[in-house]
């Protein structure tokens, strides 16, 4: 049978009157199951909730087609031709850049695919690609797609770094030894901040170091960490990155993502760079011109204008992350994390399940990746269970990971403590 958690429901309500967080400002699916009527959602790192503010604002850019056609260019309560303009300040600050240095647009792989136009240039001895072996499939294809485009054999060009024998996370000073030694092969360093299936983050400002020490470009993929964890990419000196924002940015499935590109680059005339409608200066747009005239921002690297109705709701949630502070939401994500962590120590011990994510703080955003081991059952049919007998949603990595991840803008202590205890019932009910 089940045994209760030491740490009581009541102590969960207790802990959410004190620190309460801002459910409110979001539509929290229905549960599925259980005795709860709202879901405790845990998959913020596949998608986001929506905000509640997202429909009437995106009701209001429609009404703005409606009422003025092709004049809401310039007379829509935000007009549509500097719309995306209204997204760079805040995406800026979410981030740690400047606004010269920001663009939303496009989704994260083909904004990576245009940044690795300009910063992917192998020469010489120099071609080899390094991503972690764990790379999200996307970026995977994405790199070796690119070592073809240039003539290269993947195999050869890209390298996959791996974490030691026994071990599930990279360790930064692996990492630096390996640019040390070949980072003359090496022309782009490309990682996830923080790793799709371990919850990892990396030590984002030392790698940048040393793969640039060797000579390098380093870009980062941070889809789990925009909106997850404090970011200043200007001031690590990163060369560029991207990012999409339906996960903990929470703007709707397929949502616009962004990019980054240091100021260092910006306005190079040898950089080479796809261009299109978008990527020449404003004031001269309409002028109808032959050639492209780039402006020095990372504007220069938009191909298309962008849709509006797409930008609508991830300017809603950047308002959202402007007014919280991504400080605090940060403070807060290391208080729900660590109680998610306290409960599950409460129960791995005598389950076969182990915590793959980095006990340090420092080192994780607000997922826990938990493998599922022999003995409580298949990871995918636990997450089945968990969300259609107790309301919990998880996400599930084949074959063996569930990953539970308390976003700090609506999740709470009692849907950590509800989650504990669902997963403890079920696995007691395996055994």
């Amino acid at each position: 049978m089940h045994t209760p958690l030491k740490a009581s429901e009541e102590e969960a309500r207790r802990l959410d009157a004190a620190d309460p967080g801002h459910r409110d400002l979001f539509h929290v699916p229905p549960a599925d199951g259980g005795s709860y009527p709202e879901t405790a959602y845990f998959a913020g790192n596949s998608l986001g909730l929506q905000p509640r503010a997202t429909r009437d604002e995106l009701l209001a850019d429609l009404a703005d087609w409606a009422r003025l056609g092709v004049e809401g260019h310039l007379e829509a309560g935000r007009p549509w031709l500097p719309y995306h303009e209204l997204l760079t300040g805040p995406a800026a600050r979410l981030v740690g850049a400047l606004p010269e240095e920001t663009v939303v647009m496009n989704s994260l792989t083909v904004n990576l695919h245009l940044l690795m136009v300009s910063f992917y240039r192998p020469h010489g001895e120099r071609v080899r690609l390094v991503i972690e072996d764990s790379a999200f499939p996307s970026d995977s294809y994405a790199v070796r797609s690119q070592a073809r485009f240039h003539g290269l054999d993947p195999d050869d060009a890209v390298v996959r770094l791996r974490p030691r024998p026994g071990e599930d996370t990279l360790r930064t000073e692996d990492v630096q030894d390996f640019l040390a030694r070949e980072g003359h092969t090496v022309a782009l360093v490309m990682l996830g901040g923080v790793n799709y299936l371990t919850g990892e983050l990396m030590d984002i400002p030392a790698i940048t170091a040393a793969g640039q020490a060797a000579g390098a470009v380093v870009g980062w993929d941070l889809a789990h960490a925009a909106g997850n964890v404090p970011l200043q990419l200007h001031d690590w000196g990163v060369d560029f990155a991207a990012w999409c924002s339906y996960k903990y940015l929470n703007s709707g499935p397929g949502a616009l993502a962004g990019a980054f590109v240091h100021q260092r680059h910006l306005g190079d005339p040898g950089l080479p760079r796809f261009e299109g409608w978008w990527s020449t200066e404003p004031g001269t747009r309409f002028l109808m011109a032959p050639v492209a005239d780039p402006p020095a921002t990372a504007d220069a690297w938009q191909v298309s204008n962008p849709p509006i109705f797409s930008m609508g709701p991830v300017r809603t949630s950047l308002e959202l992350f402007d007014k919280i502070g991504i400080a605090a939401l940060r403070e807060r994500s290391e208080r729900l994390t660590g109680y998610l962590e306290q409960l599950l120590d409460e129960i791995t011990p005598t389950r076969p399940i182990t915590v793959v994510t980095p006990r340090d703080p420092r080192r994780r955003g607000c997922q826990l990746s938990l493998r599922i081991g022999p003995g409580a059952g298949d990871a995918a049919d636990l997450a089945r269970r968990l969300r259609h007998e107790h309301g919990v949603v998880t996400d599930v990595r084949r074959p063996d990971i569930v990953r539970v991840a308390p976003v700090p803008l609506y999740s709470t202590f009692h849907d950590c403590w509800r989650a504990v205890d669902a997963l403890a019932r079920c696995v007691a009910e395996e055994s």
